[in-house]
């Protein structure tokens, strides 16, 4: 095993390895409580039966999808990087394909499967780099940034701190009521132990939340702490009914399955990059091994979709791990025992309500817009394109949205501004179809 890692090339142990997993699974384990309220539409009321998905499967395909992904990136990229359903991702997913467009989330999941088989291909063939390559970094960044921007509205939404307004769309709630008093205890908290640094402030934050909500009877004292692993059976293999209904084959859903390639693309290829130089892993600034990483992911993200859950996708919260010693795949494999583990605490996790999760949405929300002091906002050919993308997202509710405009817009401005030639053809292309996607976006 420890020559399997090269535990002595990269001066480590096991110690060190099992505390650097554990530390990863206690900073992205808000996942398995955040997830299912998600995909579910947990906070949206009146929705019909058909399009919310059964809580429990969900739970069941997060802890699985999770700890599978982490398994497959520790044996076959080794790699000190967990994975997980991705934040931003499982959003779009549940807010715009399935309450935006009125999608069914078998498919969503349709989806999800079919931009996963691309993400394989393309990392097989060699393509996928030339394709990251060819969009500007100012783009990535404002990508990045709005997806931010946009599960921290889905946050405050959740916590009633931001509401509906009849006057000017959008107002200021009752901040007196229970549930947003709980919701902006667990933000305060969650803030406090994320600037002194705590690994896993996020999820601690969220279980002092849930037990301040079980005092104040804002919510359910579970009857049990272990109990028995939620079935998968309302979700497991769901993904393949789509293909065979003929709605699903729309321009809408092109868009869509785009959507989801394009955020993979850059959620994974900046977190490898990112934990990897952290753990001191990278060589002649180049990534080792980075194929058979993307390949894990691709992997990763297809099983995920059948077992009925959004895309999976590194998570840069690996890097707390790394932080905590990590340095080969055997951590990923510690991370993974833990999401096993999690499968037979349903009972106390189930009970946790949107307004105990909107704080990690705008923790982790604040952690993406970050990405918006990369952009040199001087060059208004640039930030246009880039303010559209990141703008629109929150504004239209919808990721694809946000990036359909800011693509659209980056080769009109380089183009008057008489910079054609420093546009990469592979974004006229992206032009074509985004302009597309708005022309039959009502079908």
């Amino acid at each position: 095993m420890k020559k399997f890692f090269r535990f002595e090339e990269l001066g480590t142990t096991y110690r060190r390895e099992f505390i650097g997993g554990m530390t990863t699974f206690l900073a992205m384990a808000y996942i398995l409580i955040v997830n299912p309220i998600t995909l579910t539409l947990a906070d949206v009321k009146d929705l019909p039966d058909a399009l919310r998905m059964d809580y429990g499967a969900v739970f069941a395909a997060t802890a699985l999808a999770a700890a599978l992904g982490s398994i497959i990136m520790g044996l076959l990229g080794r790699y000190p990087i967990a994975l997980a359903p991705g934040m931003g991702l499982n959003a779009f997913f549940a807010y715009t394909v399935v309450l935006g467009n009125g999608a069914p989330w078998q498919h969503a999941l349709g989806a999800v499967f079919i931009s996963s088989v691309f993400f394989l291909l393309l990392t097989i063939s060699g393509l996928r780099e030339k394709i990251i390559n060819a969009i500007p970094v100012e783009l990535k960044h404002a990508v990045g940034a709005g997806i931010g921007l946009f599960i921290t509205f889905i946050g405050l939404k959740n916590a009633g701190i931001i509401v509906s307004n009849d006057a000017t769309f959008v107002g200021l709630g009752h901040l007196g009521s229970g549930n947003t008093l709980l919701a902006i205890f667990g933000i305060v908290i969650t803030v406090i132990m994320m600037t002194r640094g705590w690994n896993g402030a996020v999820f601690l934050g969220m279980v002092l939340t849930v037990v301040v909500g079980m005092v104040f009877n804002l919510i359910d004292v579970p009857e049990k702490v272990v109990g028995a692993v939620p079935s998968l059976e309302p979700t497991f293999g769901a993904v393949f009914s789509s293909f065979g209904d003929s709605s699903f084959y729309t321009s809408t859903m092109l868009g869509i399955i785009l959507t989801f390639l394009f955020v993979d693309f850059f959620d994974n290829a900046g977190t490898l990059v990112a934990v990897a130089n952290q753990a001191g892993l990278m060589k002649d600034n180049k990534l080792p091994n980075a194929g058979k990483a993307l390949f894990a992911d691709s992997i990763a993200s297809i099983v995920g979709s059948v077992l009925g859950t959004s895309t999976t996708t590194s998570y840069i919260e690996s890097s707390a791990g790394v932080a905590s010693g990590a340095r080969t795949g055997f951590a990923s494999l510690v991370t993974a025992g833990f999401f096993l583990l999690s499968l037979f605490f349903f009972p106390v996790l189930s009970v946790v309500t949107a307004p105990v999760t909107a704080p990690a949405l705008i923790i982790v929300g604040v952690l993406m817009v970050s990405s918006l002091g990369k952009i040199d906002w001087s060059r208004f050919e640039i930030a246009v394109p880039a303010f559209l993308t990141m703008i629109t997202m929150p504004l239209s509710y919808s990721i694809a949205t946000g990036i359909a405009a800011g693509f659209i817009f980056y080769p009109v401005t380089m183009l008057v501004k008489g910079r054609r030639k420093e546009v990469h053809p592979i974004m006229y292309v992206f032009f074509i179809i985004f302009l597309l996607y708005f022309i039959f976006l009502t079908e």
